[in-house]
């Protein structure tokens, strides 16, 4: 049985970080051990060996970026729709924004997932297929309460997901964009009155 604990939490913060910091393949668990203040050893009360650590942070990782965490849409109302969807994308560039490591260790995660390590790259299309699905959901959402056309909504719902997904690919190569204008570019398009 896993014990969840200050040390389990820490053990993992300190993951997240050395992952970010050094790459997933040049951290050991005698550096996170070190840095978390106990001996190797016990570690493995928490976590049985590496790969099941670097598991655990990558089902944490995905609780916290979970659609519904960041785009709640019973929330979403007539006459706040549109500036909801621009808050919420915000709110979630500004997170991005401000941890340096959450892009570092995604790209370690889609790195595993490239090597053909199957169970991340099915993993990986969870999540973004569960941005996708929601996004579909706020979408078709919206046209019933006539805020859009109910037309090509997959595509819109997958437009969208794409350019909240690569703002945070171009933050980690450090590029300097208005990712606030880019978010609030795709929403408009998206929330047209009618296709044509």
């Amino acid at each position: 049985m896993i014990v969840i604990n200050e040390t389990y939490v820490k053990i993992l913060q300190t993951a997240y970080r050395l992952f970010a910091e050094h790459g997933i393949d040049k951290t050991s668990l005698s550096m996170i051990a070190k840095e978390v203040g106990i001996s190797k050893p016990a570690i493995y009360y928490h976590f049985p060996s590496k790969d099941v650590l670097i598991d655990v942070l990558f089902e944490e990782i995905k609780m916290e970026i979970d659609f519904s965490k960041s785009f709640s849409i019973q929330d979403y109302m007539k006459d706040n729709f549109e500036a909801k969807l621009l808050a919420d994308g915000y709110r979630m560039i500004e997170e991005q924004w401000h941890d340096d490591y959450f892009p570092r260790v995604m790209n370690e995660y889609m790195i595993r997932g490239s090597r053909n390590e199957l169970k991340y790259v099915h993993r990986l299309h969870e999540v973004i297929e569960g941005f996708a699905n929601g996004f579909e959901e706020l979408l078709t959402h919206g046209a019933k309460l006539g805020i859009i056309s109910g037309e090509r909504i997959t595509a819109k719902a997958h437009m969208l997901t794409m350019v909240i997904d690569n703002i945070g690919n171009c933050m980690l190569i450090g590029l300097k964009f208005n990712y606030k204008e880019i978010w609030e570019e795709a929403v408009k398009v998206c929330l047209r009155a009618k296709d044509k």
